[in-house]
């Protein structure tokens, strides 16, 4: 197929303002080979994210640096499989975990977790150089950490479970999301004050799509030490905490094309 055989979308402008599949053209009523193939190239790589496991020694290695005990703790969906069939397990840890995890003494004020979610990618490419940024921010705030706590077949509702056993007073889950079409590699933050067994998704804050191509690290941080702050005086997290962090300087101007 030649490029003459597509015909052109007056959208096509569009196209350099978002990764969206917009204004791809046609030819005849189909889309082009070219847009066809990209498509089904994502969807690979979206279904390679979701069921590839963590590297467990790679992770481990990045986040050394942090000076936190870690400890690797898994879930109670005994594999890939069953985890992605009942959510409900990867909520809560299994028998031998709950062993694992040793409350420090007088607990801590922040307790993080670190878990595969539903990609792994996601994990293994942006946990230890947002961490490595963010905690010490954390240790300059004055908050005491809990041990690092590394969750394999893990849901977001895990660190509940985990921070009620570390005695934290706050716990902040880092998680790869849902992989989208072109975002196979999101991480997802979500912070909850006074974390415990049956917690729902309503006294939670969420910072979404942190990686290299959406939400920049020093963007994502800002905005969780807000939260961390207003939670601290708030004494809470989820729906009556609204995120109203100031843009950083170094943000550019977001684009609006419905007004150019």
């Amino acid at each position: 197929m030649t490029r003459s055989d597509v015909t052109p979308t007056p959208w096509t402008a569009l196209r350099g303002l978002t990764p969206a599949r917009i204004a791809l053209g046609r030819s005849g009523s189909s889309l082009p080979t070219a847009p066809h193939l990209d498509f089904q190239l994502a969807h690979a790589r979206a279904r390679k994210a979701v069921h590839l496991g963590l590297d467990l020694p790679a992770l481990q290695g990045g986040l050394a640096d942090l000076d936190l005990p870690v400890k690797v703790v898994a879930s109670a969906a005994a594999d890939r499989a069953m985890y992605l069939q009942r959510p409900d397990l990867g909520r809560q840890l299994d028998a031998v975990s709950r062993d694992v995890i040793d409350a420090p003494e007088g607990g801590c004020d922040l307790a993080i977790v670190v878990a595969d979610g539903l990609s792994a990618l996601a994990i293994q490419s942006n946990a230890a150089p947002f961490l490595s940024l963010v905690v010490p921010m954390l240790r300059q705030m004055g908050l005491t950490l809990g041990p690092l706590t590394i969750a394999t077949q893990a849901r977001v509702a895990i660190g509940d479970e985990i921070g009620a056993a570390l005695g934290a007073r706050m716990v902040l889950v880092l998680i790869g999301e849902r992989p989208g079409l072109s975002s196979p590699d999101s991480m997802g933050l979500y912070l909850t004050d006074d974390p415990k067994p049956g917690r729902t998704d309503e006294a939670r804050n969420c910072i979404s799509n942190v990686r290299a191509a959406g939400l920049s690290y020093p963007e994502a941080a800002q905005k969780l030490i807000f939260l961390i702050s207003r939670a601290r005086q708030l004494g809470l997290t989820g729906i009556p905490l609204k995120d109203e962090a100031e843009p950083l300087a170094t943000t550019p101007p977001r684009r609006n094309f419905l007004i150019e």
